[in-house]
């Protein structure tokens, strides 16, 4: 019997988790996806977690226990009544009755705070960009679409720096796969959206092949291209790693490497076909074409697909 296939995108407020997940909607097709953001289930709207003095990650201002249930439904397949909130407002608007598509994303900031929660996705992610990078894409969306200055984000940022350290980042330890963006040399610039990406890839899931880009680099310790081994929260993890000025000729073997090993997955590596894989909006609105999201959204597209042979 087929059910949905659930990828769990998780992360801090502002580590891009809408981003990733745009780019891996539009290649599975929107048709195929529902999308649901966790903030949903907050359990006190903007105004009383200000009287009561309590943030949005707390598990306590969060209903968990609906969550984790929704999870449970759709997991089987089954329609939920999802609440629903608006960042825009800081308030909660009518409920909507969601059917689950063959593909459900969820993204959000405790995803898999409960164990119930966790066992009911088939590929974890979780999102880690360098804490100084994560202010700065905060800053800059919360005072373009949100309305808030920056001295109010920059406010919020160490007011919720406690709960982030005790509940959100713990959750990188139950991820199949850490994503994290960083800076060229440690620089907190973005460098035109160039940024690098290093990808934690535990031994949960079954990983696609990596071994021939050993091949690729030559053993040269600069190719922008690089897999080794390493430990993450003391257990033993293959990192691969993708730096933001990797040409189109070495991200395309790295593709080929991915899209070998699953026939179907070809049209997806097909460029023409997918224009959204690795789009990120510029400083100045542009769109810039980003190698390393655009490989870690086929990853995790992999990953999804791979799922359905077993599933469905």
């Amino acid at each position: 019997m087929s059910r949905p296939i659930i990828l769990g995108i998780v992360g801090d407020s502002a580590a891009g988790k809408t981003t990733l997940t745009r780019g891996i909607a539009q290649v599975l097709g929107p048709e195929n996806v529902t999308l649901i953001c966790t903030d949903d289930y907050h359990r006190y709207d903007r105004q009383q977690r200000s009287e009561i003095g309590i943030t949005a990650l707390h598990p306590d201002c969060n209903h968990l226990d609906i969550m984790q249930q929704h999870l449970s439904l759709l997991r089987t397949g089954q329609p939920i009544l999802k609440p629903v909130y608006s960042h825009k407002t800081g308030s909660f608007e009518p409920p909507l009755y969601i059917k689950p598509n063959k593909f459900v994303i969820i993204e959000g900031l405790l995803g898999y705070s409960t164990r119930a929660a966790r066992e009911c996705y088939d590929v974890k992610v979780y999102l880690a960009p360098p804490e100084p990078l994560r202010a700065k894409w905060k800053v800059k969306r919360d005072t373009l679409k949100r309305g808030y200055t920056p001295e109010q984000v920059l406010a919020e940022l160490d007011k919720r720096e406690p709960d982030s350290e005790q509940f959100i980042r713990p959750q990188r330890q139950w991820s199949d796969i850490v994503v994290s963006f960083y800076p060229p040399s440690g620089e907190v610039e973005e460098a035109n959206g160039h940024l690098n990406v290093r990808l934690v890839l535990r031994p949960t899931i079954p990983h696609p092949d990596f071994t021939p880009i050993i091949n690729l680099s030559n053993g040269v310790s600069g190719s922008a291209i690089r897999l080794g081994l390493d430990r993450d929260m003391n257990k033993p993890v293959d990192v691969l790693e993708v730096d933001g000025h990797a040409t189109l000729e070495q991200v395309n073997k790295l593709e080929h490497i991915i899209c070998s090993d699953m026939p179907h997955l070809r049209s997806v590596c097909d460029r023409e076909s997918n224009p959204e894989l690795g789009k990120i909006a510029g400083t100045t609105g542009e769109t810039l074409q980003s190698y390393p999201l655009a490989l870690t959204q086929l990853i995790i597209t992999y990953h999804m697909l791979k799922a359905t042979q077993i599933y469905q």
